[in-house]
Order: structure tokens, then C-alpha cells, then sequence
């Protein structure tokens, strides 16, 4: 409606964060002006003011926090790699005589610089957080109620906050060891960190968007069109990997719950053998197969049905052919388990009431099954969806990413996916840079697929749908 008031309309999640960021500070102000001669003190040494209201735990908690932090910032001298991470270093190492003279190291620069800023941001969080414990220390005072003693402290920390407790360390564990490498694997996407350019010989330094856009560029020696046979050849083997797989795991699953059919432990257990073998050991057994080389290419000849071996390998089209068909023989097991369990679950009462109507095996199939494995299933089968865009076993271990073709740049070969693509441009070529890139790539484009598909299935949409 035209007359909606601002406060009826939705706000965007972009208006909430910046409306959240601007009462944080307008808390930090009011407690500031409000609050006693402890609370200000504490917008210095934190922890002050609980421990001079008895809350020696609480108190000591927030000290022994701003001293560890501040002790880490400046105790471990990170300033000469915060004045540098504007530039990565500036002065490159040389050689006087025999003698090196190391300049700048641009790898640490950067590692110790991110390191630096997140302890930064760590103390300002836990500066904020202990303005707000003084300011609700002060409001239980000023309603005439106690606070609570050292002892329910010490024992809420084993009980009411026993999560806050055990997560606190694995939190940090999270920060230390996966996003500051992310975040650092995004920066050298934005630098020129490659073979030519690399630390402590060779300084680095940030390029802007220049590797994002020969990622996209369709000149000589950019990768645009490399990039795009990769990402289309990905798109495709995820969505065969993921429904082929899928589909014949539910129609294997379903011939072997049949009634009449025998020995359905055996059948389950053969199957199961294929999973029970490492990948390591079963493909890379199933890539010398079909070798020139290999047994199957040497028994066709033998017989005399060839003449030349079969390029199973060679070929680009029959290469991807053949490891979207073996994959079907190492991804329906996995399948078929999860559909026997569900297919049990599906009440036979909705079977005879549709065999009573005169339904068809295919009808009760495509009207009962079917939506019933797609509404149960369907968060998996995303998972399934994405993990595949990342499959780097089956892709690396079957044909290597072969065959390679001089027309694509950074080595990538015709049955390359996003992910074994950015290994060989890091171990191969180290060519960190465009690696880094393609990390970034691969991240957008799961996100964005699983975002879109997730919000789309039935049982996200229709929760109390099969209830």
C-alpha cells in the first residue's frame, strides 16, 4: 500500500546490519554517559567494573582477555607488518657478495598482517561485549536485585553456559585454522603471487582486479574461454553424477525390496563391496583397465574385434562418457542404502488403496515413491549436487583431468573440474594467483546453487507436507 509506514516494510538485511552497527554505537554513548564512575573506567581496563561489584570471575575473564590480546598485538611486534600490508613490502632482497641481504617477505607480510587485524577486531568485540556486561550489572543493581555470586558463575560455566564453555576453544580453532586461511586464499586473489613472484626472493604485491578479469578474458593468453569449458564441463558432470546416480540407486533399491526376489542380503552386500574399497585403490584399478595398455583394450584386440586400441582415455567425449558411467558403478550403492531404508517407511496403505483405484506400478510410483524420496531426499541430494562440483577423487584418479589440450591455458585438461583445475595451477604451475581466483569461483558457485536449489525443495518449502 501506498501509505505503508517505514516500520511495515520489510527491512533489507543490508538496512538491519547498519541499523544493528548504528544502535551498538548509540549503546556504547548512553552506557558511557549513564553509567558510574566503575563503568567508565572499564572503557579502559576491562573487566574493572565487575570486579569492583564482586564479580571477580566475570571481571578477571575480560582482563585476562584485554591483556592477552593486547600482549599478542603489540608483544609480538605485528605493527612493521600492518604499516607494510597496504604495499606486501617494499624493499626486495639482494645480494651483497656472497652474502643475502633479506628485504620484505610479502608471504608473511600478509599471513601476520590478516593475523593482526582479526586480533584487532577480536578485542574490539570483547570491548563491546564488556561495556554491555557493565551495563547490565548496573540495571539488576538499580532494580534492587543482587548479582549473582563467583560460585553460580563457576557453576554455570559447567551447567546454564556449559556450551559457551566447551565451544569457546574450538571457536577459536575455527578462526585460527579455517578462516584466516580463507581469508587469506581470497587476498592473493587480489595480488600477483605466482611462480616469477615468489617470497622471499621476489616481492608480491596487490593487483586490484587484474586476475579476475583475465580470468574472463577471451584474449590471447587470458582464460576466459578455459574457464568456461571447465565450468560448463563441471555444471554437466554434477548433474549427471548426482541424478543418474540417484535415480538407479532408488530403481536398484527397489527391484531388490521386491517381494520374490531371493537372496536380498547378498545382492546388498555385493554391492556394498564397491564402496568398501578405498577410491585410491578401486579407480585408479579401473583407470589402468582401460588403458591402451590395459586388460580391457589388450582382450578386444586379442580376440581379434579391434584393430587399434580404444582411446578410452584419449578421447575427450568417450573420456567424460566413461567416467560419468563409472562413477553410476561407485555412486549407486550409496544410493541404493539410504532408498531401501526410506522406501520401508512409505505406508503400504497408500499402496493398496492406489493398486484398489487400478493405479500402475509406474503411476504408484511416479505419484507415491517418487515424491516421497524427492521430499525426504531432496537436502541430500543437493549435498550430493555440490559435492560433486567438488568430486576431485573420481575426476583425478580415472583420466587426471586428460587429455591435455595445448588450447587451453594453465594447464587444464577436457575432463578437468573447477576444483582439479586450481590443483594443478598450485602445484603444478604455482601460479597461486589464478588459483586463488578459481577458489573464489568455486565457493560463488556453490553458494549460489545451493542457495537457489535449497529454497526450492519440497521439504523446505512444505515442511508439514509428508507429516
Amino acid at each position: 500500500m501506498a501509505g505503508e509506514t517505514g516500520a511495515g516494510k520489510k527491512k533489507s538485511p543490508l538496512n538491519v546490519f547498519f541499523d544493528s552497527v548504528a544502535e551498538g554505537f548509540k549503546a556504547i554513548g548512553t552506557t558511557f554517559v549513564k553509567g558510574d564512575w566503575k563503568t567508565k573506567v572499564s572503557y579502559l581496563i576491562m573487566g574493572f567494573g565487575p570486579i569492583m561489584r564482586g564479580q571477580f570471575l566475570r571481571g578477571l575473564m575480560y582482563l585476562a582477555v584485554e591483556g592477552g590480546l593486547l600482549w599478542f598485538i603489540f608483544g609480538f611486534s605485528w605493527t612493521p607488518y600492518l604499516s607494510k600490508l597496504g604495499t606486501l613490502g617494499t624493499v626486495e632482497t639482494s645480494k651483497v657478495g656472497r652474502k643475502t641481504v633479506y628485504g620484505d617477505h610479502s608471504f608473511l607480510i600478509l599471513l601476520f598482517g590478516l593475523l593482526a587485524i582479526m586480533a584487532v577486531i577480536a578485542l574490539i568485540a570483547m570491548w563491546y561485549l564488556n561495556i554491555r556486561e557493565n551495563e547490565k550489572e548496573e540495571a539488576i543493581l538499580k532494580a534492587g536485585k543482587k548479582l549473582p555470586g563467583n560460585k553460580a558463575d563457576w557453576r554455570s560455566l559447567f551447567d546454564g553456559n556449559f556450551d559457551k564453555t566447551l565451544l569457546a576453544l574450538p571457536i577459536v580453532g575455527i578462526f585460527v585454522f579455517t578462516v584466516l586461511p580463507i581469508i587469506f586464499m581470497i587476498c592473493v586473489g587480489f595480488t600477483n603471487y605466482d611462480a616469477t613472484h615468489q617470497a622471499p626472493s621476489k616481492l608480491f604485491t596487490w593487483v586490484g582486479l587484474e586476475n579476475f578479469k583475465n580470468l574472463f578474458s577471451l584474449s590471447s593468453g587470458g582464460f576466459g574461454s578455459t574457464f568456461m569449458a571447465v565450468l560448463l564441463w563441471t555444471l554437466v558432470w554434477a548433474f549427471f553424477a548426482t541424478f543418474i546416480d540417484y535415480f538407479l540407486g532408488i530403481a536398484v533399491a527397489m527391484l531388490i525390496n521386491k517381494k520374490g526376489i531371493r537372496f536380498k542380503k547378498l545382492w546388498r552386500t555385493i554391492l556394498v563391496m564397491t564402496i568398501a574399497v578405498p577410491q585410491f585403490v578401486s579407480l585408479l584399478y579401473v583407470a589402468k583397465l582401460f588403458a591402451p595398455d590395459g586388460l580391457i583394450n589388450g582382450t578386444l584386440l586379442r580376440l581379434g574385434w579391434i584393430d587399434t586400441a580404444i582411446p578410452f582415455w584419449t578421447n575427450p567425449v568417450l573420456a567424460k562418457v566413461m567416467i560419468i558411467v563409472i562413477n553410476i558403478w561407485i555412486g549407486i550403492p550409496y544410493l541404493m542404502l539410504i532408498a531401501t531404508g526410506l522406501l520401508m517407511n512409505i505406508p503400504e496403505d497408500l499402496y493398496e488403496s492406489a493398486r484398489i483405484d487400478g493405479a500402475s506400478p509406474w503411476q504408484m510410483f511416479k505419484s507415491i515413491t517418487l515424491p516421497y524420496m524427492l521430499f525426504v531426499t531432496g537436502p541430500f541430494l543437493l549435498t550430493q549436487f555440490t559435492g560433486n562440483l567438488n568430486n576431485f577423487n573420481v575426476i583425478f584418479l580415472l583420466s587426471g583431468g586428460g587429455p591435455k589440450s595445448g588450447s587451453m591455458a594453465g594447464g587444464a585438461g577436457k575432463t578437468d573440474l573447477l576444483v582439479t583445475w586450481l590443483y594443478k595451477l598450485t602445484i603444478n604451475d604455482t601460479n597461486y594467483k589464478m588459483a586463488s581466483v578459481i577458489g573464489i569461483m568455486v565457493f560463488l558457485v556453490t553458494a549460489l546453487i545451493s542457495l537457489v536449489v535449497y529454497q526450492m525443495l519440497p521439504s523446505v518449502k512444505d515442511e508439514e507436507g509428508f507429516q
